[in-house]
């Protein structure tokens, strides 16, 4: 259903007061010295679930290969990207201590990009080589703490539905920490709201198919481009398969 003026206005309202009452949280448990990681991915759950609900949007995850965390294990989360909408469905279906790899220009951003720097969140500069790369090694050391990556290795929103090009640099972390690389198909986030549009649709109801793991261990930067391969192949599949019995709702 398309929201109306006034619905879309009141989404927006809910969906800033959350995310900056968050953003201002994460910064004073910092200043204070009471940051604590297990409070953060509650947080953030809270706050996906609270964006979801204000869109009242449902949502269906199919896990068939039963796909859990095992600690000491680093892992990467590798999903294909279509609306702002991933972000909170992401964090709702999955477990552990998520944060996302995203471009630096969201940490410009008052309050909001303090808030991403104290909870943790990462980010890499698309247009300096020589400063991604050392994003990378800090994203390498977080996995090291704990953190859950998320890519998107597609680096930005499908304006189409097909995925992009994928990106490399997530793959030389995968494979330089050994990494397990947990694919994910994500399916109608842009009917809740379509990129570069304020177009935001109610009572949608969205998937999520998650794959079976992928040992990145197994490969070499000299193999690097078929761990792409892999790992793009699994992700369209996925993000094309659509629901399936018994899927967990939400």
């Amino acid at each position: 259903m398309k929201a109306s003026f006034f619905r879309k206005v009141w989404i927006m309202f809910q969906s800033v007061a959350v995310t900056l009452g968050i953003s201002v949280y994460a910064v004073y448990m910092r200043v204070a010295n009471t940051y604590e990681r297990q409070w953060a991915d509650r947080i953030l759950r809270w706050w996906s679930s609270c964006l979801l609900r204000a869109v009242r949007a449902s949502y269906e995850v199919s896990n068939p290969h039963g796909v859990s965390l095992k600690p000491g294990v680093p892992y990467i989360i590798m999903s294909n990207h279509r609306s702002h909408y991933d972000i909170p469905l992401i964090f709702v279906s999955l477990p552990g201590s998520i944060r996302m790899l995203t471009k630096k220009e969201l940490f410009k951003v008052p309050i909001w990009g303090r808030g991403l720097k104290a909870a943790e969140f990462l980010s890499i500069d698309r247009k300096d080589h020589e400063q991604a790369m050392k994003d990378l090694e800090i994203a390498k050391e977080k996995m090291k703490s704990g953190i859950v990556l998320w890519i998107a290795p597609e680096g930005t929103r499908s304006r189409t539905g097909l995925l992009g090009d994928f990106k490399k640099g997530g793959f030389m972390v995968a494979i330089q920490t050994g990494a397990t690389i947990i694919p994910v198909g994500i399916e109608d986030t842009e009917k809740i709201l379509p990129p570069d549009t304020w177009g935001f649709c109610s009572d949608q109801h969205v998937h999520l198919n998650i794959g079976m793991p992928i040992d990145a261990s197994k490969y070499s930067i000299e193999t690097r481009d078929q761990l792409i391969d892999e790992v793009r192949d699994a992700i369209r599949t996925l993000a094309a398969q659509g629901s399936e019995p018994g899927a967990l709702q939400g």
